[in-house]
């Protein structure tokens, strides 16, 4: 089937931002703390060529998928990665009405795509590599329709109620790059913006029509060389920081600490602005290589927030 024209309409101004994905070794070491501990519940999964795919929902509809290999020598991009990088996250996917148009205006952008797949009707793709896409790999989707399927056998139940996956932070060297490409090519709404405490760093809030967002955080011009930020970013261009969830319950006590006082806390996490209640931390090292931030409370809004 010859692939369908160019069209202006529904491109990348209309996407959404469905799900972020996460590498490991394997699906089962994820459970304790996204099903287990922030009660994620099965959505949608299977195997692919080097990779398996298990999607998990959360209380507000936001998405988290977990990549495995399988059969890697078949596709040994997601084993390359972990060989490189060790697990962590991987991706963003943005689903697309018209992926023709989303790659016309991407290329009109100075976008590169790689990887651009369109011969299947039922499920299009294409991929900004994250030298231009700010440290992050960006997936353009376009999906006949929305995938669903039954739990594996032995799928776990959630111990706790389930949280809301609220937004993905990410860190950026430079905050007019990644509203380039998250604002002005992407389509993402700016809902809030602002500095943190002793103006370190600074801060945009992007949401798009459903439940999950990104926060981009950079430091300020006047940060200086060792602050915080500047170090864990190092020569990259950007990195994901971490993962927001909002608990409906208290806050679990892990192997990462007790919960901390979030006016506290927050001066010390970049992105995380103190609001109330209170919030824990879970350090990358400590869970698969991506860093969260829970916060028991609910969501203050704004500059008010996790």
């Amino acid at each position: 089937m010859a692939p369908a024209p160019p069209s202006t309409a529904g491109d990348t101004a209309s996407a959404v931002l469905d799900h972020v994905a996460i590498a490991v070794e394997k699906w089962a070491d994820a459970w304790p703390r996204y099903v287990h501990q922030l009660g994620g519940a099965w959505h949608s999964g299977g195997i692919n060529s080097g990779f398996s795919p298990a999607q998990l929902s959360f209380a507000n509809g936001a998405k988290v998928e977990v990549l495995q290999p399988w059969e890697p020598e078949n596709n040994p991009f997601l084993r390359r990665f972990l060989d490189h990088s060790g697990p962590g996250p991987h991706h963003l996917t943005f689903k697309v009405p018209d992926i023709h148009g989303a790659l016309e205006r991407v290329k009109d952008a100075g976008f590169e795509p790689v990887n651009v797949r369109l011969s299947d009707p039922v499920w299009q793709e294409a991929f900004l590599h994250p030298k231009q896409a700010t440290g992050v790999v960006v997936q353009l989707a376009q999906a006949e329709f929305e995938w669903i399927s039954p739990a594996p056998e032995g799928f776990p139940e959630p111990d706790m109620p389930a949280a809301s996956l609220h937004h993905v932070t990410h860190a950026v060297r430079h905050l007019d790059k990644g509203l380039e490409l998250f604002h002005e090519l992407l389509g993402g709404v700016i809902t809030a913006q602002g500095t943190g405490p002793g103006e370190a760093w600074e801060f945009v809030d992007l949401a798009w029509p459903g439940p999950l967002g990104v926060r981009l955080v950079a430091p300020t011009g006047d940060a200086g060389p060792t602050t915080a930020l500047r170090l864990w970013l190092g020569d990259r261009q950007g990195r994901v920081h971490h993962l927001a969830f909002e608990l409906p319950g208290p806050l679990p006590v892990s192997a990462s600490g007790p919960a901390d006082d979030g006016a506290v806390r927050a001066g010390e996490i970049p992105g995380v602005i103190a609001g109330s209640g209170s919030v824990q931390v879970v350090e990358a090292g400590d869970n698969l290589g991506t860093g969260l931030v829970l916060r028991a409370s609910s969501w203050g809004g704004g500059a008010d927030s996790t």
